[in-house]
């Protein structure tokens, strides 16, 4: 604001902000520019982060892994007052009683209480693969879509959170296979590839195939190598991607191929067969991955 406006009086554009007036004044003449300027921010202030939460007067921001958005209010699990003294017998059964009628009244109707079932299930799925949150909010969002189309009807509740799940994984650009989500699932993957096909249909979702090299960084964490072993396989696999060699294979098998490349010829050698678990591939498919890679680029793998 300060750096857009011009001083009426020296024509100069420095300007500083003097919070206890609430005035914007020029540095050079002190001509006030603007006064009883609102301040936003909170009253107090708190010099670490504990500090800050204990003196905050608002609640947790909206999320749609709750499916009241978490705008309802909660009462506590422990029988504990403001002041963290313990409540007398008399009073806890009557939190008692204000708990159990609070979860009652949070879940209205057959929607909310199949919305609350799926997120939990999406909750829990998300924890055991250890996604980021924007995962989980996004894959919340493709379910409650999903639910206001009215395509959750007729099908399994953890078939089409799983489906969602594995969507938002490939939009947000940490794609996981079907294999790594029918593990965390209650359903096969079959039924989460058919949930996901009608899901894609039902949304329009228009997702781009998975390309290997955003595999790269998760298997070559778990291969525990350096991050120029990575930044080679990434080069291998662009290359591949750019002369058409990649088109019809596995992005999994490709970037096990590709890393297990790298690795032997940045002197970090790592067997097939460990490659192959952390990609969740067959020996087979690294050996024949790599003989195409190594043939059809022309890399001289040292022996």
């Amino acid at each position: 604001m300060a750096e857009k406006r011009v001083c009426p009086v020296c024509g100069s554009t420095e300007f500083f902000y003097d919070r206890s007036r609430g005035e914007l004044v020029c540095k050079v003449c002190g001509y006030v520019i603007e006064d009883n300027i609102v301040d936003e921010g909170p009253e107090w202030r708190a010099f670490e982060p504990g500090q800050r939460e204990k003196r905050a007067r608002t609640g947790a921001p909206m999320t749609l892994m709750i499916h009241d958005k978490g705008l309802s209010t909660d009462i506590d699990w422990r029988d504990r007052d403001i002041h963290g003294n313990q409540i007398s017998g008399m009073y806890r059964s009557k939190l008692r009683r204000l708990r159990m009628w609070q979860r009652r009244m949070r879940i209205n109707d057959a929607a909310e209480r199949n919305l609350a079932f799926a997120l939990s299930e999406l909750d829990r799925m998300a924890a055991q693969m250890r996604l980021p949150r924007r995962v989980k909010e996004s894959a919340a969002a493709l379910y409650r879509k999903a639910v206001m189309k009215k395509l959750i009807r007729g099908r399994s509740i953890e078939g089409m959170v799983s489906a969602a799940l594995y969507a938002a994984c490939r939009m947000e650009g940490v794609p996981r296979t079907l294999d790594e989500i029918a593990r965390v699932s209650k359903v096969t993957k079959k039924e989460i590839g058919r949930s996901y096909r009608f899901m894609a249909r039902g949304l329009n979702l228009n997702l781009r195939p998975t390309s290997p090299i955003d595999y790269v960084d998760r298997f070559g964490d778990a291969l525990n190598v350096t991050a120029k072993t990575k930044r080679r396989a990434k080069e291998i696999l662009n290359e591949a991607i750019r002369r058409g060699i990649t088109s019809g294979k596995g992005p999994t098998g490709l970037a096990a191929a590709a890393l297990y490349v790298a690795s032997l010829l940045e002197g970090e050698k790592r067997t097939q067969r460990e490659v192959a678990e952390v990609a969740n591939v067959t020996e087979v498919t690294v050996r024949n991955r790599y003989k195409e890679l190594v043939d059809k680029l022309n890399i001289k793998v040292p022996i």
